[in-house]
C-alpha cells in the first residue's frame, strides 16, 4: 500500500477501455462482397465441370446449379465466336470461362473501390 502523507486523502481513479472484437465496417462489407462473388464463382466452377463430365441435365441438383449459374454467365455469352466446345458429350462452356475470369476482376475491382475508403489504423 503506498504512503500517502497525513492530511491528504488518497484518491483512486478507475480506467474502463472498451474493445470491440468483430471487423470495422469497411473490413465488414470486404468480408461480404467475397463471399458473395466467391458464391458466384464456385457455382459457374460447377457448371464448368458438370458440363466437362457430361453431367444428366435431367438431374435436379445439375439442373438447378446450371439455371442458377446462367444468371451470371449469360451476360458472358457472345462475347467470343464459340460459346461452347464440344467433344464426345463433354461440352467446354468457353462463356462461362469468360464468365469466371469477368466476375473475378470485377470482385477486384469491387474490393480495391471499397479499400479505397478504409480507414487503417496505426
Amino acid at each position: 500500500m503506498p504512503v500517502v502523507p497525513s492530511g491528504q486523502e488518497m484518491v483512486r481513479t478507475e480506467t474502463r477501455h472498451t474493445t470491440r472484437a468483430g471487423p470495422e465496417g469497411s473490413e465488414l462489407i470486404r468480408r461480404v462482397l467475397i463471399l458473395v462473388f466467391g458464391l458466384i464463382q464456385i457455382l459457374i466452377v460447377a457448371r464448368i465441370v458438370l458440363l466437362l463430365l457430361n453431367a444428366k441435365e435431367s438431374n435436379d441438383l445439375v439442373s438447378g446449379i446450371l439455371n442458377l449459374s446462367q444468371l451470371f454467365v449469360g451476360p458472358f455469352e457472345g462475347i467470343l465466336r464459340a460459346d461452347s466446345l464440344h467433344a464426345s458429350g463433354s461440352v467446354l462452356d468457353i462463356a462461362a470461362v469468360v464468365a469466371f475470369v469477368g466476375w473475378s476482376l470485377l470482385e477486384l475491382i469491387v474490393l480495391w473501390a471499397v479499400g479505397i475508403f478504409r480507414r487503417d489504423t496505426a
